[in-house]
């Protein structure tokens, strides 16, 4: 779950590339920004305040091909404010209003084996009639879930799992005797 100040960094981000237009493009900075950030020893470096702030600082400054003069801004911020660990929900936070900003609805479905595409495509466009709005959709695979599926979107779950459906009629036969 993304923190106040991690929905606000979201927020002003969003809100100046889609007041420049660019709103795909700091998509792509962002994930790239997080995937930098988020590696450990960066991080560990990042977030040491044993190590003089305008070390780190000059040390998120140097030019790089992995990231743009705006990106590194951002970066600085984040280092400044000591926020370095919640560029993950930043980046959650962004996409999400990214989606919505563009009608888009994130799902997650998950099923006990991988879907072939003819059946993820199916899903996402039932998904898409039912709710009048593009999908994004995830798949994740969980055994555990034996069969089925478990379908997520916004603050909606559709649990027609098989572990699922087994744990309900145990408690019925329980309740029962």
């Amino acid at each position: 779950m993304a923190t106040a100040a991690a929905r606000r960094y979201a927020r002003a981000v969003f809100d100046l590339a889609q007041e420049e237009g660019r709103v795909e493009e700091w998509r792509e900075r962002l994930a790239v920004l997080r995937e930098v950030l988020f590696e450990e020893t960066v991080a560990a470096v990042l977030t040491n305040p044993t190590i003089p702030l305008s070390t780190r600082m000059e040390l998120i400054s140097v030019p790089s091909t992995a990231l743009d003069e705006e990106s590194i801004n951002l970066a600085k911020l984040l280092v400044e404010s000591n926020r370095v660990r919640e560029i993950s929900a930043l980046v959650d936070e962004y996409e999400a209003l990214a989606d919505s900003a563009a009608g888009r609805v994130r799902a997650t479905v998950t099923t006990a084996i991988e879907l072939t595409t003819h059946d993820r495509d199916r899903v996402a466009d039932q998904l898409s009639k039912r709710l009048g709005k593009e999908i994004s959709l995830r798949l994740e695979v969980d055994p555990a879930i034996l069969g089925g599926l478990k379908l997520q979107y916004g603050d909606h779950l559709v649990d027609a799992s098989v572990a699922t459906r087994l744990q309900q009629l145990r408690r019925r036969l329980a309740e029962a005797s």
